[in-house]
């Protein structure tokens, strides 16, 4: 029984292509392990707000001396922090969009980055909370940047889930979608028949 959780950012959202191959990875899964629990957040249709001042003031205040407005702004963070804690298996989309992250994937990292929570400091650096997970990444881009200095959204991201404890992740690359030609088809088939080794594996 596995509880997947999936993330979608696609500023377009159902018509995305990361959304259809997220779509078709989700399948995969589902066909692939019983599932108990599937939980969708999307970053996009349910906005999720920045970090600012007054929220990291929240956070670190004692849980009895919040204002009934701090309760709630760390409720939220809360919440997302439990949908990664409950999941055995995380499905994040990752369309490149200005050589990184979507804004709203920063804002859920921010969010999900807590002290004591999802990591912990030791004598020999940090050390990840959120273990035992597998992560699955579908990542979309207009041009071709894996391997490439101009690819800077997986070195970022692999480097944030690791620090949370989240290091057994695959990554499903559909690239050239921009370019002309069949190079759009070409990197929608090349991530779907990545998905499917993946799965299989």
């Amino acid at each position: 029984m596995k509880n997947i959780l999936r993330i979608d950012s696609s500023l377009f959202s159902e018509k995305g292509v990361s959304n259809a191959l997220m779509d078709h990875l989700v399948e995969k899964l589902k066909d692939k392990y019983k599932l108990n629990q599937l939980v969708t957040r999307d970053l996009v249709e349910d906005a999720i707000p920045h970090l600012d001042a007054t929220w990291i003031q929240a956070l670190m205040m004692d849980e009895d001396t919040r204002t009934n407005e701090q309760k709630e702004k760390v409720a939220y963070s809360d919440g997302i922090i439990e949908e990664v804690e409950q999941a055995d298996i995380l499905v994040l989309a990752l369309p490149m969009y200005n050589f990184s992250v979507p804004s709203v994937v920063k804002a859920w990292f921010d969010h999900l980055a807590r002290a004591g929570r999802t990591f912990k400091y030791t004598d020999a650096g940090p050390e990840g909370l959120l273990t035992g997970k597998k992560t699955y990444l579908v990542t979309t881009r207009g041009g071709v940047h894996r391997n490439k200095e101009t690819d800077t959204l997986i070195p970022f991201a692999l480097n944030f889930l690791r620090f949370v404890g989240l290091d057994d992740v695959e990554v499903i690359y559909a690239e050239g979608l921009n370019l002309s030609g069949d190079s759009r088809q070409k990197g929608i088939d090349e991530a779907r028949n990545n998905i499917q080794s993946l799965i299989a594996a």
